[in-house]
């Protein structure tokens, strides 16, 4: 029998504010891109 892993628990994502970014558009044909980064 193989034996049981213990749980992992999974930390909450704290919600991060940015002020300035860039995004990046980039359409082709049949698909559409859209990137967003921070500065």
């Amino acid at each position: 029998m193989a034996k049981e892993k213990g749980k992992v628990s999974k930390s909450k994502k704290e919600k991060k504010i940015v002020v300035n970014g860039i995004v990046h558009i980039q359409s082709t044909f049949n698909n559409t891109i859209i990137t967003i980064t921070d500065m």
